[in-house]
């Protein structure tokens, strides 16, 4: 079973976490230590075995775990914050149990995703989780030409310490007019939530020492004009070009660049 974590305040732990971490036989944390001082704020004794189970041990340890599964034996895996799996271990826990056949379920709670995102005054009704881009400049630049498009609010999560090369990557690759948000120390007593461009929160990282957790919300891509029909004649052929009948390829690509169905099978009956 995994079950989230309170991201920064004790108080926002679920009724199900307190008893699960009471009665379960065997609870694998991602850091043993922070898992007791979790245990303290909370009032709860762990009465089950606990393991130590993170990214450099999950490779060896997720065969062992399954077998108390198998045994009959209750297993909670909790990480140091929010839900295990996301950008955090417990992937590969899960993968092995479905691989097993062995029930996995969750006890939902607390996701920095999820808080920065609704915090951040920026579009919710799509959007993407980027993890951490990578730390390489070069690497880090080829993930953001692939998000170039990207019309959905993406969430990233970054260290303070790199949150102003990541802004500049981000200016370099998105314009600086992009809006964005950075969302600091969520559900903390130092909670800070700075919303801008992101010209304006890079000028706001230059001049402050950023500390604590950072989750970096970024507006998606603007929509693009439709242009014109002729403009998308080529597009048409393609389809053509690979199988598909002619209405139903100017159908396809009138409904994805929001022209008219009648202008674009004209136009493309004129091109010929």
């Amino acid at each position: 079973m995994l079950a989230a974590t309170p991201i920064g305040n004790a108080g926002d732990a679920s009724a199900r976490l307190i008893e699960l971490l009471g009665t379960a036989d065997i609870v694998a944390a991602e850091d043993t230590r922070r898992l007791h001082r979790l245990v303290q704020n909370l009032g709860v004794t762990v009465a089950g075995r606990v393991i130590s189970y993170h990214e450099h041990n999950e490779a060896t340890k997720t065969a062992e775990l399954l077998e108390h599964v198998r045994a009959g034996k209750t297993l909670v895996m909790v990480t140091d914050a929010g839900m295990p799996s996301v950008s955090d271990p417990g992937f590969r826990l899960v993968e092995g149990a479905v691989a097993a056949g062995l029930t996995v379920t969750a006890v939902p709670g607390p996701s920095a995703v999820l808080t920065a995102l609704a915090l951040s005054g920026l579009p919710t009704d799509r959007f993407c989780f980027e993890g951490f881009l990578p730390r390489k400049a070069g690497e880090r630049a080829s993930r953001l030409a692939d998000l170039s498009a990207e019309r959905r609010t993406m969430v990233f999560f970054e260290a303070p310490h790199r949150l102003e090369s990541m802004l500049r990557a981000l200016r370099e690759r998105f314009g600086a007019e992009r809006r964005i948000a950075v969302c600091r120390e969520l559900t903390k007593t130092y909670e800070e939530v700075i919303r801008g461009t992101v010209g304006e929160l890079l000028l706001w990282a230059e001049g402050n020492e950023v500390r604590g957790e950072i989750a970096v919300v970024l507006g998606g891509a603007p929509e693009q004009a439709p242009g014109t029909p002729e403009d998308h004649v080529a597009a048409v052929n393609e389809l053509v070009a690979q199988g598909i009948r002619l209405k139903e390829a100017v159908a396809a690509v009138a409904e994805d660049v929001r022209v008219s169905k009648r202008e674009l099978y004209a136009a493309v009956l004129a091109a010929r």
